[in-house]
């Protein structure tokens, strides 16, 4: 089975234009994440699908940079450019990651992938039953669900997210929900707006390890220094409606 790790990442954002290659302690939010998640050892392939704009240009610059695969597709429509994607690089199940995550963890991309390879189900994810903090988002799924997806999703919500239609349709699709030990879904490690760029620049400028440090440290340091969750704790995630 191979298993392709797909990034999204474009440079137009409705709330942070050019997130993707926002500067994070000397290296772009892009380079974070792809460096925490090749740190995974269940995945065989990482690439990066990006559009057909000419302002991602850029994202494909910034790939071979970094020496890894990118695919261009469609900008609004997400589940295109993962089902083409996954198509061109021959993938028989697929991790989606964003690249809005730049403290991603392989332990818990690894945590997903072995239970979605225990189980055999058609789609696995930690985000069914939120546990984790926000910004460690993980899903896998079959090559062959994310075709019944693209083939049959309808809602404009549904091909901006990718994944909507499957887990949406448990009548359809095995799911199956990974859960951490405890609940630490209050904190928001994700990065959407100005304050949570703040945040995440501030966690790496305390820690100081370039990319070796895991989400476990992430969570001492909130620990530690609480105040630091108030930074973006008002930022209202957007709803699957709001594309």
């Amino acid at each position: 089975m191979k298993i392709v790790a797909i990034v999204q990442a474009r440079m137009g954002s409705s709330r942070l234009p050019g997130k993707a290659l926002k500067d994070i302690h000397g290296r772009t939010m892009l380079a974070r994440v792809v460096r925490r998640a090749l740190r995974s050892a269940l995945i065989d392939k990482l690439v990066v699908a990006t559009t057909e704009k000419k302002a991602d240009d850029a994202i494909v610059s910034e790939c071979d940079s970094l020496g890894i695969s990118c695919f261009r597709g469609s900008e609004d429509d997400v589940l295109d450019r993962y089902y083409q994607a996954a198509k061109t690089f021959s993938a028989d199940s697929i991790v989606r990651i964003t690249s809005d995550c730049p403290l991603i963890d392989a332990e818990i991309i690894d945590r997903v992938v072995q239970d979605f390879l225990d189980n055999g189900p058609d789609y696995a994810s930690n985000t069914i039953e939120s546990t984790y903090p926000r910004g460690l988002d993980v899903e896998v799924f079959t090559f062959d669900a994310l075709k019944k997806a693209w083939c049959e999703a309808s809602a404009d919500f549904q091909h901006v997210h990718v994944t909507p239609y499957i887990y949406q349709h448990p009548e359809q699709f095995r799911i199956l929900s990974v859960s951490g030990d405890e609940d630490e879904s209050r904190y928001r490690w994700t990065v959407d707006t100005r304050e949570d760029l703040a945040l995440i620049r501030a966690v790496y400028a305390k820690i100081n390890r370039d990319d070796l440090f895991s989400w476990r440290d992430v969570l001492e340091l909130f620990r530690k220094e609480p105040n630091l969750a108030e930074v973006n704790r008002h930022i209202r995630q957007k709803s699957l409606e709001e594309c």
